[in-house]
């Protein structure tokens, strides 16, 4: 069976994931951090991508964004994952694939998911046992969101803008959201949604959704289709 297209939707927040192959160390040292991040900024210009969040982890990073177009997130992803490869080959003295296949990404609903899809991304380091706290990790945006550094990468969304009505109160409110965390179901839907390719939200909001795309947003029911019956 051919597999789908990614869903890509533009004006919509997306959750992307990126591993390693075999989940192999993709960010050796600062050097690498920096090479990629810069990549990353430079092409989300060129190709219309706001990116609202990121995290690099050792063997994967995730990313949160809204493309201006079509292909405008395909062509980033794209442009970086070539260019970066051949920076980390170059550095290590490898030759080969980096990257474990096609990377992974869906779009969610952004007045029920975003923030919640910002604090995942931001607690990563912390689920994973490298840090105690998300501010005490460099290599994420959450320090922007914070206020304790500024991010030329990072486009905050509307809805960031809306925690308060200055720049301390957002990031009170932010820096509280996360410490607060999110639940297991949430984590369990957002890292599921990314790597199956299915939109999250409320039934509602993916009913409309699949209106303004010709590709299946949501994976069908279990089973055979029904049978068709016809009046004699």
């Amino acid at each position: 069976m051919a597999r789908l297209p990614r869903l890509t939707v533009p004006g919509y927040p997306h959750h992307v994931i990126q591993r390693g192959n075999n989940r192999q160390t993709i960010f050796a040292g600062t050097g690498d951090y920096e090479a990629f991040l810069g990549l990353l900024g430079d092409n989300a210009v060129r190709f219309g991508v706001a990116l609202h969040a990121y995290v690099l982890m050792g063997n994967h990073f995730h990313l949160l964004a809204t493309p201006e177009a079509a292909d405008s997130l395909p062509a980033l992803m794209q442009a970086v994952g070539r260019r970066y490869v051949r920076w980390f080959n170059d550095a290590q003295g490898r030759t080969g694939t980096l990257w474990e296949g096609r990377y992974k990404s869906t779009l969610i609903q952004t007045e029920r998911y975003l923030l919640a899809c910002m604090a995942y991304i931001d607690l990563n380091p912390v689920r994973a046992g490298m840090v105690a706290e998300p501010s005490d990790y460099p290599w994420s945006s959450h320090v922007h969101y914070t206020g304790l550094r500024h991010d030329r990468l990072v486009t905050p969304h509307p809805l960031y803008w809306s925690l308060g009505n200055t720049p301390f109160a957002r990031e009170a409110a932010y820096a509280e959201l996360v410490r607060q965390g999110i639940t297991a179901q949430q984590q369990d839907e957002l890292t599921r949604s990314a790597l199956k390719g299915w939109a999250l939200g409320e039934a509602d909001f993916v009913a409309n959704l699949q209106k303004a795309t010709p590709r299946r947003v949501s994976q069908a029911a279990a089973g055979r289709p029904a049978r068709k019956t016809f009046p004699h």
